[in-house]
């Protein structure tokens, strides 16, 4: 595969991006690969070449490069995690529909990126992020992921589970079943919203898991779980983008 790191210019800053793709001229589908609250960081940049080993343009972005270059949180740390709310909660739905548009923009200038076959996946607070990213770019996302997603259902005008009815592609929703990020009755009522919608997709509960099952470096990690997941999120990829196999 080839790999590089490269900074994106946007109207608000230079955002560091992270880029794997396949060997090869392509074009290839393009997965936005957007972070969880902890940063970009290396195994992150490990779950972006497990993706784009199957096929994919895989762009894993720094969402924090408007308050910071970078970081990366120092789970020993009382320090690291406090500015690791500090930034998370400065990033919102339209900041990062925002800056998937300019993720795009960079894809659409690479022969080698099929840029109107695009999937999208987020975690924790980027799972609500993926959602929007697929509301509003439904002319090119053909499949949006959520995994243990945050602040899904919320009384907000810009919620994820206001923007379902917007979706043309595919989503699939995992959740925890103990998370006190996104308690059963957030998952209820976003899943309550998805029927009414009519949008295609399907959320699932992992039983027996926490929030993070899916992250190694996290102790609510689950190698069961984190392998159901990927399984899940590979097929809807597979099934909505048609990548060239490798």
């Amino acid at each position: 595969m080839i790999e590089l790191e490269t900074t994106i210019e946007t109207d608000e800053g230079s955002m560091g991006t992270f880029v794997v793709r396949p060997d090869g001229e392509g074009p290839s589908p393009v997965v936005l690969f957007l972070m969880d609250a902890p940063g970009k960081r290396p195994l992150l940049h490990d779950m972006a070449r497990r993706i784009a080993s199957h096929g994919y343009y895989v762009l894993l972005p720094n969402l924090y490069y408007r308050m910071t270059p970078e970081f990366e949180l120092d789970f020993s740390s009382r320090e690291s995690f406090k500015r690791m709310t500090e930034l998370m909660y400065r990033v919102g739905n339209n900041m990062a529909v925002r800056d998937a548009a300019a993720l795009l923009d960079y894809a659409q200038c690479d022969p080698r990126a099929s840029s109107d076959r695009v999937g999208c996946v987020g975690y924790c607070m980027s799972g609500p992020f993926a959602i929007c990213v697929a509301a509003e770019h439904t002319d090119r996302v053909r499949a949006a992921a959520s995994i243990y997603g945050t602040r899904m259902a919320v009384d907000r005008d810009d919620s994820p589970h206001l923007r379902l009815a917007a979706i043309d592609g595919e989503i699939y929703v995992a959740c925890a079943e103990y998370d006190d990020y996104a308690p059963p009755e957030m998952v209820d009522r976003f899943e309550a919203a998805m029927v009414e919608s009519g949008v295609r997709g399907r959320l699932e509960r992992y039983p027996g898991t926490h929030h993070g099952f899916a992250f190694n470096d996290r102790g609510a990690y689950d190698e069961s779980a984190a392998e159901r997941h990927w399984v899940a999120l590979l097929d809807l990829f597979a099934r909505n983008l048609e990548p060239e196999r490798i």
